[in-house]
């Protein structure tokens, strides 16, 4: 995609959107962290119930430490994978406690050494709650990025440096977002919703999907 459509595209998704954030629910930085960890291979929708009574509960890492592992498994048992999710929580919890004072560390490295997060997890409490132009890439934006142009990549790591390139300001901070939602509501994994895209015309996806009903409309107008 060429420079001037890649600022179009973010501009388009920044109009309809200006202030775009996260679906996870939290109240504090800690709080993030841990539902960003509780989200891999999860939905926002799934950890948002299974975190709002925990969040009443636990709101800094002493409390969870305080909580402990299997009280922390009973909030999160509906959630996938809640038993390592559990041991990694309590056990960065601990670190945080033990290294940090309680803190969550404003650094990437930093975070990608604790229990349970990854470089994508990282990026996104790096982002939103510190505001570091980082392009956290998950399912959604790994296939737009490819599905479009945007930014073409085989891996993770590759369509985020593409991201992270061409991205231009202002549009660096809320980048992930845009895109993240982008591909959770409009640009779909089996069938993206072309006809009601706003980068429909810069999009370098071919065939474009058409309207609900007009493949029946077409074939009986021909029949």
């Amino acid at each position: 995609m060429k420079k001037a459509d890649i600022f179009e595209f973010y501009r388009r998704l920044a109009e309809l959107n200006p202030g775009p954030e996260t679906e996870l629910e939290f109240g504090n930085i800690y709080q993030l962290l841990v539902a960003v960890v509780l989200s891999a291979q999860a939905t926002d929708v799934g950890v948002n119930k299974a975190t709002r009574r925990l969040f009443q509960e636990v709101k800094t890492p002493q409390e969870m430490v305080a909580l402990g592992e299997e009280g922390l498994r009973q909030h999160i048992r509906t959630i996938g994978l809640f038993n390592a999710k559990a041991k990694n929580v309590i056990a960065l919890s601990e670190i945080l406690v033990r290294d940090f004072g309680g803190e969550v560390p404003a650094d990437r490295d930093t975070l990608v050494e604790l229990p349970g997060v990854g470089r994508k997890t990282a990026n996104v409490v790096m982002n939103c709650a510190f505001g570091a132009e980082t392009f956290a890439v998950d399912t959604h934006i790994f296939r737009v990025g490819n599905r479009t142009g945007l930014a073409p990549g085989k891996t993770v790591l590759a369509v985020e440096r593409k991201l992270d390139k061409e991205t231009p300001q202002p549009f660096r901070v809320g980048a992930h977002h845009w895109l993240i939602l982008h591909g959770r509501y409009i640009c779909k994994a089996r069938t993206p919703e072309c006809w009601r895209c706003p980068v429909e015309d810069l999009c370098r996806y071919k065939p474009k999907t058409p309207t609900p009903g007009a493949k029946k409309a077409k074939k009986a107008a021909g029949s």
